[in-house]
């Protein structure tokens, strides 16, 4: 249900800015968690993982929705590894985990 919504919100253009992975490093992220909910918390890591034996094994890349700079963004990119704390991304770039809203397949 929730991809359904952000999916619409990329077609018709709404309140997410797409940025360009090696923009990510100058960003600046919120300290809280942005999830209250244990259940997305749960998706997110499981969408995360995922995300990561795709990128290692065929290369394919997700859209990851996060929060940073007071706004929602995506970028479009491939994980090479996600922790309990952070997203490695190529050109050891790292996105914080407690702001990422979803992962788009």
């Amino acid at each position: 249900m929730h991809s359904k919504f952000v999916f619409e919100c990329f077609n018709k253009g709404m309140n997410y800015r797409q940025i360009q992975k090696e923009e990510i490093r100058y960003l600046h992220f919120p300290f809280r968690e942005i999830l209250d909910d244990e259940v997305e918390k749960n998706k997110r890591k499981s969408d995360l993982y995922r995300a990561m034996i795709l990128g290692n094994g065929s290369r394919c890349k997700v859209k990851i929705v996060f929060e940073a700079d007071l706004s929602l963004n995506y970028v479009e990119t491939t994980v090479w590894c996600a922790t309990e704390k952070d997203v490695n991304l190529k050109s050891g770039i790292n996105l914080p985990v407690h702001c990422i809203k979803e992962v788009i397949f």
